[in-house]
């Protein structure tokens, strides 16, 4: 009987491709631009509630959002405990390895550069039905290696190749079978029924995939009919 098994993964070691660097560089950006944002809206507040007189208000309203959202963060906390055991247990039983021996052929596909047996589309795999399953902390390292096994087969080089974009794609408009973040912020907000937002939540990251999908497919091809436009040109040239 055929067994399939994936092809242990190496995790030595490998120099991270120029978009991580812009990506961490991003990150870091953005998260000082935030801070900045949150200390000018609570000095605004503060300013505003004391020439209004209302500052006293204003500083138990903070107060009291601040410890409303130390309960929050508990409940959370306990949901997403309860999914990350279940994912685990999905993780340990097989279930990861079946998903990706049956969305295999959708990524060879997707991936028409990548060599299916290669650490990068294992990689990518991992990856996708990790974010599949909601197991997004599992996830990240799968993606930084498959970037990583990427950028070796673009042969180093500083532009993203088709594979990349397409991964970065499939990686923002992910599909979840289980949206467990959401599903436990709702629990935690005392919701009657935090199961409810599955069936929209599958809709729209179905069509944002799709589109996603088709939208880096026209851009690829344009990108390609342009490098043969170029190189016809070329060739004109030395003729």
């Amino acid at each position: 009987m055929y067994s399939y098994k994936l092809k242990p993964l190496n995790f030595a070691y490998i120099p991270p491709p120029p978009i991580i660097y812009i990506i961490y560089h991003f990150e870091s950006e953005l998260t000082i631009m935030m801070n900045y944002i949150w200390a000018v809206m609570v000095l605004l507040s503060l300013i505003v509630g004391a020439c209004t007189g209302r500052l006293d208000p204003t500083v138990q309203a903070g107060v009291g959002a601040a410890s409303g959202a130390i309960g929050v963060v508990l409940g959370l906390a306990g949901i997403m405990c309860l999914w990350t055991g279940i994912m685990k247990i999905a993780e340990r039983s097989g279930m990861v390895s079946a998903l990706c021996r049956i969305a295999k052929p959708v990524a060879r596909v997707l991936f028409p550069d990548i060599p299916p047996e290669s650490p990068a589309m294992n990689a990518i795999m991992l990856n996708i039905t990790a974010n599949l399953l909601g197991m997004g902390n599992a996830a990240t390292p799968m993606g930084l290696n498959a970037m990583a096994e990427m950028h070796k087969l673009n042969r180093g080089s500083p532009r993203a190749s088709n594979a990349m974009c397409m991964f970065v794609v499939l990686n923002t408009a992910s599909i979840q079978l289980i949206p467990s973040t959401i599903i436990a912020i709702r629990g935690g907000a005392q919701s009657v029924n935090p199961f409810e937002v599955i069936l929209p939540i599958w809709i729209t990251s179905i069509c944002g995939v799709i589109v996603g999908i088709i939208f880096t497919f026209i851009l690829q091809n344009m990108h390609r009919e342009r490098k043969f436009a170029h190189a016809r040109l070329r060739v004109r040239r030395r003729s």
